[in-house]
């Protein structure tokens, strides 16, 4: 239980099926002043809400120290992802380490037979006896995205009760149900990062500075200088400066050379991107080559594209181009409202 409406619902809307439920929070901050967000997931404050979330539902409320493994696991990597040049994504690391691991070998341990989180999305167990991840009810809040590491062993052992509903329907239940947080903001930000300030997180965490380089373009001709490769993301336009003929964009970041390749936005769209780190969520083995709809980014449109299976990564290849494919971003794979499963990026081809 994060402290917040879907989660708080997901543990009601249990207890109304006839669960035997108890509720639990990740204690991940490091220091309540300089890591965490005051209203975020990892904050002191989502762990009070929590708790007056569980008394108002008379269950048992448990707080698991995962402060070392977060440390460990999200932070430090999601620092030297930056420092190489690339984008993370912290919240999918979260899910598939802590939440969906380590989490789920805690309350097994303990004796329980699910964990269920607020996330909006389905599982569905298939003629098979296999079990799927689905979109959840509601396009406009579905999480699919960042659950597209999911195993069968997990998916056996989740429930995600607020996917069968929408955001409003859920806020309504909760309500009626007089649950402390049915009106509490959904948090926007990643949860360890002030204001959204990555450089500034990063600047502060780490001793190595960033060191200034050179804005060029796609042939290599000076445009300006940049103030440290961690201050960029690929698509971004904010924050470059200016003294250039038209807007730029950031197109690649190159940490070996310290310098960040920027243009028009038209020059920000490719056809080919690749992939690693994939999972599978239905069999073991990718096929060699299919059909199917994908996405770079949690808020990005589905995509129609073919994917090519070449040792350890896959190639995808889009319909049409899509804007600001970014290294160290998620690509999930879909087949209908079904979550094939999904990869890390790595290399984005230009067309």
């Amino acid at each position: 239980m994060s402290g917040g409406v879907d989660s708080t619902a997901a543990a009601a809307l249990l207890l109304d099926a006839g669960y035997s439920v108890e509720g639990a929070t990740m204690q991940i901050w490091q220091d309540e002043d300089d890591l965490c967000s005051g209203t975020g997931c990892c904050s002191l404050s989502a762990v009070d809400d929590a708790r007056l979330a569980c008394l108002q539902l008379n269950i048992k409320y448990h707080v698991f120290n995962f402060k070392d493994a977060f440390s460990e696991n999200i932070i430090k990597p999601f620092i030297k992802e930056y420092q190489n040049g690339r984008t993370p994504n912290p919240c999918i690391v979260c899910n598939k380490i802590l939440k969906f691991e380590m989490f789920l070998n805690r309350a097994l341990n303990l004796g329980f037979d699910y964990i269920a989180t607020g996330h909006y999305g389905r599982v569905v167990k298939e003629e098979n006896g296999e079990y799927a991840l689905h979109v959840s009810k509601t396009a406009e809040k579905d999480q699919s995205y960042a659950l597209y590491n999911l195993t069968q062993e997990q998916l056996k052992h989740l429930l995600l009760p607020v996917g069968e509903y929408t955001k409003p329907q859920i806020r309504e239940y909760a309500e009626q149900r007089k649950l402390p947080v049915f009106d509490k903001p959904d948090s926007q930000e990643i949860c360890f990062v002030k204001d959204n300030d990555y450089a500034g997180f990063i600047e502060k965490n780490t001793a190595d500075k960033p060191k200034k380089g050179n804005f060029i373009d796609k042939n290599g001709n000076i445009l300006g200088t940049h103030k440290g490769i961690i201050h960029y993301t690929v698509g971004q336009r904010k924050g470059l400066g200016g003294g250039f003929s038209k807007p730029m964009f950031v197109i690649k970041v190159d940490k070996n050379k310290n310098e960040v390749v920027i243009g028009g936005n038209e020059e920000t769209f490719t056809n080919t991107i690749y992939a690693n780190e994939i999972n599978i969520i239905n069999g073991e083995i990718i096929p060699d080559k299919f059909i199917c709809t994908a996405k770079i980014r949690y808020s990005a449109p589905k995509q129609k594209a073919e994917v090519i299976n070449i040792n350890e990564r896959i190639q995808i290849n889009f319909e049409k181009p899509v804007r600001a494919a970014t290294p160290g971003q998620s690509v999930v794979l879909y087949d209908g409202d079904k979550v094939i499963g999904g990869g890390v990026i790595q290399l984005t081809i230009d067309n």
